[in-house]
Formats: structure tokens, sequence, C-alpha cells
């Protein structure tokens, strides 16, 4: 189960700039939509760039903003506030790890 866990912590770790991705995906289709009434052809590359850099980066805020929000989504995609991984549980090792049977 332990890969499991790993699994979902990297999915989490991905999961703000796929998000960020997608939504601008999607903006600049929809910004191609809205380039095809446009006569001039540099034009309508502007509209889309434009439209998918706008979406992607409202999307980015209104997810970092839900990750400020709700600390149950940081533990369980294992994230901080900014969305970056959160690699303070992998550097602090166990309790039991340093102990030998010696010390026991």
């Amino acid at each position: 189960m332990r890969w499991l866990a790993i699994l979902f912590r990297i999915f989490g770790w991905l999961l703000t700039p796929f998000l960020a991705w997608a939504a601008s995906f999607f903006g600049a289709v929809g910004g191609a939509l809205l380039a095809m009434r446009v006569d001039d052809p540099f034009d309508g590359l502007a509209i889309t760039a434009i439209c998918g850099a706008v979406t992607g980066f409202a999307a980015l805020l209104g997810w970092l903003h839900l990750l400020r929000e709700s600390p149950e989504i940081r533990q369980v995609l294992a994230v901080t506030v900014d969305g970056t991984p959160d690699t303070t549980e992998l550097a602090v090792p166990s309790a039991d790890a340093g102990e030998t049977t010696a010390t026991r």
C-alpha cells in the first residue's frame, strides 16, 4: 500500500501544473473559436493566445485560493499553501529509525 500512497502524493504534486495547463488549453480552444470570426490571422492568433493565458492564469489563481482555504485538500495532496510539494514528512526520520537493538 505504500506505493499507492506515493502515487497519490506524486499526483497531488502534479495536479497544480496540470490544472493550469488544461485550463489554458480549453481557453485557447475557446479563443480559437472566437478568432475564426476575425479576418487578420495575426489578430486571430493573438486572441487565441490571450484567451488561453487569461483562462490558465484565472484557473491557477482559483486553485491556489482553494488550497489556501482548505487544509484538508493540502493534506491529502501533500502540498503546501502555495501548491508546491510538501517534503517535510520525507525529511524527518521516524523515531524508530535511529534506534538499534543495543540502545533499546
